[in-house]
């Protein structure tokens, strides 16, 4: 297709369309994430609902132009409920040759390709790997294909401004940010007043961006498009009414985490130590100082662990998180916190494994380690979120269950709900139910094991409470005193009591129900974390056409909801899509000796809708 000219042209209706994928690709150094936030930014603020995919090179600067420092970031949005990222783009935003060898195969056929080809040159195909230059062989003859020699436009753009060419290159992720805008109808003034606000400091810096922003726009105004490439509106979507507002699941998990402290009235103590894809949780908290939350920075994962089980004997509830490597460190310390029986929330946010794996990539593979994955028999409370929102729900979720039952509690979450955005619907936290810490005080008849009657939990008792005075430890203590024991049936005893503390557990959470389907059919498709929403999308698409599937989606995975085994018992068959080789699928087959089957994906990206409901019609036979 022959590159766009530059020719005025009436304007012509734009096309209404219920949904929209677009990725945003290039260099690590191009601003492909800024890029794709300001797009999610406005895109919010235009009703639509949304949910996003950030994918992150593992270098921290790897060779300019290679494949191994692209940088990506996808969105859906549309008019009707977004339930994930989209399967495949409609349309491929690529900045260098890079960029585009390592996305064009996810692009639909016939889906709309916008090059950067000013950087498409000779050094750089070499840098990406192109046998070929693809702007001349048949590589691109299966869509839709506009040239634009962008990084030229840009440098035009900004020559007014003092700025050197470097940074005027610079701009060009805000002139295809432009362009997208003029495409789909979005308003500008969000990002520019973001950018003025961004760089207050250097205005001529904001200036350029922002021209190169204006222009971007202008073009997609008066130029020539190819005949096939209109202008597009996606209308809003029929959102529950109320205060809407983009978060990540790291921030909803701070604010959840945040929350359910001041609704158990506990200090919060957060101790962590820097990890991909974990690290912004301390970013988050660190900005919440005003809720009485304090954060730590250790030198290592053992110490910070061993920071927050010290906090939490201190009086206050201690709160570490880790990706997969991390908590593998934190074993020990985590052991700690089971013996003594402290409160301590892990924050798992998985990634690509084992050992380093790929750092930037996503995966569920840590809920072996989650459930098991400590010496001794040591178990504890294990929570799952499903998308960035429901981390808020999960952190509150968390709080409650790990100050009542004085036990640590790990929640799941992964790369793709850490870094994903969506709507979330600001709730009213007045309607919240508080759940007040109760810290012994009396010292009558004390001893530090002497148990609830309902929830086995020990008293909490903090350090230099008069007539209090007590020991807590690794070592094995005797139920009736607490005292150092290494008697063969008490520690059997203690052993055995710790397990079914967290069995009690199953009766304080709610009993499980389909998300989709009745509570009975041909299939149960069977879920944890973030597979949510191509399972419920996948589950709703094969439902339409007349199948008998329904979808359970587990947010307790330990202990599990008291009805489970029933509920999946009143199912032909069981599917379980997860991001690992069937960690979940094994442990329902252990618990309900359910006939489970496994659909499982370890490429570090989230599944696609059309591989689990390809994998129903599979087990169904049609």
């Amino acid at each position: 297709m022959s590159a766009v000219t530059a020719e005025a042209h009436e304007s012509k209706p734009r096309q209404e369309l219920d949904s929209v994928v677009i990725r945003f690709a290039g260099d690590s150094g191009d601003g492909v994430q800024i890029t794709g936030s300001q797009f999610t930014d406005t895109t919010a603020l235009a009703g639509n609902d949304l949910a996003t995919f950030p994918d992150f090179p593992a270098e921290i600067r790897a060779p300019v132009g290679t494949t191994f420092g692209v940088s990506a970031f996808q969105i859906n949005f549309g008019a009707r409920v977004i339930e994930t990222a989209g399967d495949a783009p409609d349309v491929l935003v690529t900045l260098n040759p890079a960029a585009l060898k390592v996305n064009l195969d996810e692009l639909k056929e016939g889906g709309l390709v916008i090059l950067d080809v000013g950087t498409f040159n000779a050094r750089n195909y070499e840098k990406a790997g192109w046998a070929n230059d693809p702007l001349e062989d048949d590589t691109l003859a299966k869509y839709r294909v506009v040239k634009i020699d962008i990084s030229k436009l840009t440098l035009e753009a900004v020559k007014e401004f003092e700025v050197t060419s470097k940074e005027g290159l610079r701009c060009k992720n805000f002139w295809t940010l432009g362009l997208i805008y003029w495409l789909y109808g979005r308003d500008r003034d969000p990002t520019i007043n973001w950018l003025k606000e961004k760089f207050a400091k250097l205005p001529q810096i904001a200036n350029a961006n922002i021209s190169a922003l204006n222009a971007g726009h202008a073009f997609g105004e008066t130029a020539e498009m190819p005949g096939e490439v209109g202008a597009y509106i996606v209308p809003p979507a029929n959102l529950q009414a109320g205060e809407y507002r983009n978060v990540t699941g790291t921030d909803a998990m701070a604010w959840g985490l945040t929350a359910g402290a001041q609704l158990a009235d506990i200090k919060l103590v957060f101790c962590s130590y820097p990890i991909t894809p974990a690290s912004s949780l301390l970013h988050s908290l660190a900005n919440l100082k005003n809720f009485d939350v304090v954060t730590f920075q250790a030198e290592d994962e053992i110490a910070a662990v061993g920071a927050a089980v010290g906090a939490s004997y201190a009086g206050t509830l201690g709160v570490t998180s880790s990706s997969g490597p991390g908590v593998a460190l934190k074993g020990e310390m985590i052991g700690l916190a089971i013996m003594t029986e402290l409160p301590l929330i892990i924050v798992n946010s998985q990634r690509a494994g084992p050992s380093t794996g790929m750092p930037t990539k996503t995966e569920q593979s840590d809920l072996y380690q989650a459930v098991y994955g400590r010496n001794g028999d040591s178990p504890l409370i294990v929570l799952a979120a499903r998308s960035p929102a429901d981390s808020f729900e999960v952190g509150i979720e968390a709080v409650r269950l790990s100050t009542k039952y004085m036990t640590p509690v790990m929640v799941l979450s992964d790369t793709y709900i850490v870094n994903a955005a969506e709507p979330w619907l600001i709730p009213d936290t007045s309607t919240f139910d508080t759940f007040p810490t109760k810290f012994l005080e009396e010292p009558a008849d004390f001893h530090p094991y002497k148990r609830d009657d309902g929830t086995l939990a020990r008293p909490w008792v903090k350090p230099g409470t008069p007539g209090l005075e007590h020991r807590i430890g690794g070592l094995e203590k005797s139920y009736d005193s607490g005292h150092i024991s290494y008697d063969p049936d008490n520690h059997h005893k203690m052993t055995m009591v710790r397990k079914e503390k967290i069995e009690r557990v199953a009766s304080d959470i709610p009993l499980q129900q389909a998300e989709q389907g009745g509570e009975s059919g041909q299939l149960a498709v069977v879920g944890w974390g973030s597979t949510y929403g191509p399972i419920s999308r996948a589950v709703e698409q094969v439902r339409e056409r007349g199948l008998a599937v329904s979808h359970i989606h587990l947010r307790h995975l330990w202990p599990m909801p008291s009805n489970l085994g029933e509920l999946l018992g009143r199912f032909d068959k069981v599917l379980v899509p997860e991001m690992n080789t069937g960690q979940l699928k094994t442990i329902l087959r252990d618990q309900y000796l359910v006939p489970a089957e496994g659909l499982n994906r370890i490429t570090g990206k989230p599944f696609k809708i059309s591989e689990i409901e390809n994998a129903i019609d599979k087990i169904l036979g049609g």
